[in-house]
């Protein structure tokens, strides 16, 4: 519990979790992308 309570109390825990966020929508967000052009890649291939 006392690392939860260090993480949102100190300037640099505060850093650390919105980066770490912003990495694992980052990671969401390219997978996304990448499944979409690929389904969109094998649909032309098809034609």
């Amino acid at each position: 519990m006392e690392l939860w309570k260090e993480l949102f109390s100190s300037e640099f825990g505060i850093m650390s979790a919105i980066v770490i966020a912003v990495v694992i929508g980052m990671g969401g967000y390219i997978g996304w992308f990448v499944r979409k052009h690929v389904k969109e890649e094998e649909a032309a291939v098809r034609r």
